[in-house]
């Protein structure tokens, strides 16, 4: 009896298949994915590699989806993903034969801010290009792309055709904020004033920059600025100008908990009824407080990604961190994320369980003066530094791992086994992956349960064949979070673990660090700013008060709860907890919540 044709079409799958170009090595392999294809054995051209070509082309159209060149590659170039084939019409661009493909676009719409979460490598950046006129999306025809009228019959009564014709007919002006902002340096020259002055289109150049607070570096070249510091200042060159569509990736890496409100509050500003603004964001709490609704990005990063319809700002999180799409009846991740805290040990229990103390210190750095109020710690707990940039955080930590000494006569600190993960790290290895972790964690990196533990969550087996010097800042972080946790040691020293990790990364190593210094009975401390990743991790906290850059004070570590709402009472912010998985969200200044907490002196909660 035969099938009914609708059936066979729902039922019918797209097949992508992607050939990395770094890993495909035809040259010094047997051809193996060629040899082994069953389509090929048939006479038929699936996969083709002409000694001329450089990586292999593999037919999507003959390719029957057995996954046999998957496990025969020697290089593991090649991956196959069968997809369901109502994406094959949402197809926006395509780079190439066997690369990455992107289907749908995110809808920006005017007077609002439109915020987009989602992985590393799954398309933010395209859409951001393609929707700030910058690159013309080919709806996956590479060969013979397709011109204007066909692009807008495409998005054909969606918001999306109305965006392109302004586009086009409006020429509208796109200011972008790069993601990488230590960058800027390279392709700039001057001070933060000639700079500024040069681009100053709206007259708002000194309310920006007494917001952003870069009143005491106008002076300075841009060379010499920090990564917080380029942040501000990339913000600030975007808010000064005249445009149509803002642009901002990813503005809050390299800044504190403060001046992630602050740029967040300062990119709102620039909210009015003729204007886009579109901001890819990682630290879901800034996310949060910054968007007025959501679109989620999922997919596998480097293949493919689709763009989700709008979501309001709490659903769209939710979606996320939940791993799954209701309105398109699909999970992109295995598990949900939930952020419950563990209830931390009583004042009373941390006194019998106390091990170890650190004395009182201090230490002077030109004009900058730290003071360090003697602390108590145990093994098997994380005390996690919170304070704003230039309050000594860094410092106090190099204090503790003996890098720098202190002030004064010979300080006594505990005798103990010290690993460190700096804030900043710059590769000097030129070798593999593999080589450096075989040479500075040799008995570590194959130990079973240190592979379960931390390589693994970490996926750092996906880069052990690449260059250190080729990874990306992110595959740079993972490896120095295994490399620190590989060191034996009594006390784990990591200095902003969550740097140049997107989302789900920050999650994960959040987990994998938990996991690995409470199972092995040691103790962490993590200077963090990505708030949901501090509450995740802290046992216990440190806060650093007192002005950046002049003077603080380190105080001696306290509960959660106590620590955590002393430091947001010096922001002069609060959090309530989504009743969901419990991500702290911050709440919009003088909301009822906000203005009800403050009089109730609960800046802070562990559970709603």
């Amino acid at each position: 009896m035969p099938r009914n044709k609708a059936v066979e079409e729902t039922d019918k799958q797209i097949r992508i298949a992607i050939v990395n170009n770094d890993k495909c090595k035809p040259k010094r392999c047997r051809q193996e994915c060629k040899k082994s294809c069953p389509v090929v054995r048939m006479g038929k051209l699936c996969i083709e590699v002409t000694p001329n070509d450089k990586i292999a082309s593999i037919s999507e159209e003959l390719c029957i989806g057995c996954g046999i060149c998957v496990k025969k590659c020697p290089f593991e170039a090649i991956t196959i993903i069968n997809l369901p084939s109502n994406l094959e019409k949402d197809t926006t661009h395509r780079y190439s034969k066997n690369s990455f493909k992107l289907h749908r676009l995110p809808t920006p719409r005017q007077g609002e801010v439109l915020g987009l979460v989602g992985t590393n490598g799954i398309g933010k950046s395209t859409a951001l290009k393609i929707l700030a006129g910058k690159q013309k999306p080919n709806l996956g025809r590479f060969s013979d792309p397709p011109d204007w009228s066909e692009i807008l019959n495409h998005f054909r009564g969606s918001e999306l055709q109305n965006y392109f014709t302004k586009i086009l007919e409006d020429d509208l002006k796109a200011m972008i904020k790069p993601q990488y902002v230590d960058q800027i340096p390279k392709a700039v020259k001057g001070t933060v004033q000639q700079l500024l002055d040069k681009k100053n289109e709206r007259n708002n150049i000194e309310e920006i920059c007494d917001f952003l607070e870069l009143d005491k570096i106008r002076d300075r070249s841009i060379e010499q600025l920090s990564g917080g510091e380029l942040q501000r200042f990339a913000c600030a060159m975007v808010c000064i100008q005249n445009g149509d569509i803002f642009m901002f990736d990813e503005p809050s890496s390299y800044l504190d908990v403060k001046q992630r409100l602050k740029a967040a509050l300062t990119i709102r500003s620039l909210i009015a009824p003729d204007k886009y603004i579109i901001v890819v964001e990682h630290d879901l709490s800034v996310l949060d407080y910054l968007s007025d609704y959501i679109c989620v990005l999922y997919g596998v990063p480097g293949a493919y990604g689709v763009v989700t319809m709008p979501f309001s700002v709490r659903e769209g999180i939710n979606i996320f961190l939940d791993g799954f799409v209701p309105t398109e009846n699909l999970r992109f991740r295995d598990e949900s994320l939930i952020f419950k805290v563990s209830e931390s040990a009583t004042e009373e229990e941390v006194k019998r369980m106390t091990h170890y103390e650190y004395p009182e210190m201090s230490k002077t750095l030109g004009n900058f003066y730290l003071k360090v109020e003697t602390g108590q710690f145990t093994d098997s707990e994380i005390l996690v530094l919170l304070g704003e940039n230039g309050t000594g955080k860094t410092t106090f930590i190099k204090l503790l791992a003996g890098i720098m000494p202190a002030d004064g006569a010979k300080v006594e600190l505990p005798r103990l086994n010290v690993s460190y993960k700096p804030q900043k790290i710059s590769p000097k290895s030129q070798c593999m992956v593999r080589v450096l972790l075989h040479e500075k964690i040799r008995d570590a990196y194959i130990h079973p349960q240190f592979i379960t533990e931390v390589m693994k969550p970490l996926k750092i087996d996906d880069i052990m064949d690449q260059e250190v010097q080729n990874l990306s800042g992110g595959e740079l972080q993972r490896v120095a979070i295994a490399l620190c946790l590989g060191k034996p040691a009594d006390i784990y020293l990591i200095d902003e673990p969550s740097a140049y990790l997107d989302s789900e990364q920050r999650l994960v190593a959040a987990k994998v660090i938990k996991r690995f210094i409470l199972h092995a009975k040691k103790t962490g401390f993590v200077v963090e700013h990505d708030f949901i990743m501090a509450t995740y991790l802290a046992d216990r906290v440190i806060v650093l008060e007192g002005q950046p850059s002049v003077s603080s004070t380190a105080d001696t570590p306290q509960g959660l709860l106590a620590g955590m709402n002393r430091f947001l009472e010096l922001l002069g912010i609060t959090f309530r907890r989504d009743p969901n998985n419990f991500r702290p969200r911050i709440n919009k200044t003088n909301s009822v919540k906000d203005v009800e907490q403050k009089r109730a002196g609960q800046y802070f909660f562990l559970e709603d």
